[in-house]
């Protein structure tokens, strides 16, 4: 029993019992690094007003790379090496899956009601047609995947995304992004669905070595690129957590939060029209 219950309430929804206490200990500990990192705020500074411990986050972001060249990347390319491909599209089909119940959720907390009937629908379509998610058959049918988590739900909700943050071992956060983090922890599938500690450990081990050999090929791009490595990444980073967070369609800097969707005119007032004589000819300077 692994010294924990289990009970089903009605309506057969699974209410799971507190996890071993090293979930709890990861969690705090990811907590305490948060907290240090804004202790630490002001005895570092940074000329990027989104990086304002650019002392402190270089010195994790080495510590991570360090870390990533001795262990992680070789690691990732045996395993790139050993397992065919149409193996590692299985693995990534598979743990894509069991992430889409917990997407449906932010969508539906994001007010996205469509797109999270969808996610639902894919997790059950995927994990019977698609045998137990192997095969990705939502999307051959027209149900897109997704991408998701409780960072993104919280920058929906007016959450501010706070300073840039490198995580030892978990590598580049804002803030926001970084309480999220724990909250999509504590929602995994694979947290709830397997009983087994060195089991689920494994699946974790195993997700993660797949997902950095899907990075692989980007390795020699930032390699020969000839760039601050670590700003690329930082920059990369907030740009894509901002498009995440707007679907692809973010607004001006600023108007982040007003009250009108990304992407739609709504009842902003329209341009002056122009003067006499003037030519309409040349688009609009923004």
């Amino acid at each position: 029993m692994n010294g924990r219950r289990k009970g089903k309430p009605k309506g057969g929804t699974r209410f799971p019992s507190p996890r071993p206490a090293s979930r709890c200990g990861r969690s705090l500990g990811a907590l305490a690094v948060l907290g240090a990192a804004l202790v630490l705020q002001g005895c570092a500074t940074s000329g990027n007003p989104k990086d304002p411990l650019e002392g402190f986050n270089r010195a994790m972001f080495s510590l991570n790379e360090g870390i990533d060249k001795v262990v992680v990347r070789p690691l990732a390319r045996v395993y790139d090496a050993a397992v065919p491909l149409p193996g590692r599209t299985v693995v990534g089909n598979v743990f894509s899956n069991l992430s889409d119940p917990w997407i449906g959720i932010n969508n539906l907390m994001q007010g996205k009601f469509k797109d999270g009937l969808s996610d639902i629908g894919r997790f059950l379509v995927n994990s019977t047609a698609g045998i137990l998610g192997a095969i990705d058959v939502a999307s051959e049918i027209g149900l897109e995947k997704h991408e998701e988590d409780f960072g993104q739900t919280l920058g929906r909700w007016g959450v501010p995304d706070g300073p840039f943050l490198v995580v030892p071992l978990f590598g580049p956060k804002t803030l926001r992004d970084g309480i999220g983090t724990i909250a999509d922890g504590y929602a995994d599938s694979v947290y709830y669905l397997i009983d087994d500690v060195p089991l689920r450990n494994s699946l974790w081990g195993l997700r993660f070595v797949n997902n950095r050999a899907l990075l692989l090929p980007a390795d020699r791009v930032l390699e020969e690129a000839g760039l601050d490595k670590y700003s690329f990444v930082r920059d990369s980073y907030l740009q894509r957590r901002r498009n995440l967070i707007f679907d692809g369609l973010p607004p001006r800097i600023g108007d982040e939060f007003n009250d009108e969707p990304a992407g739609t005119s709504g009842n902003k007032p329209s341009s002056p029209a122009p003067a006499s004589g003037e030519s309409t000819s040349a688009p609009a300077v923004r």
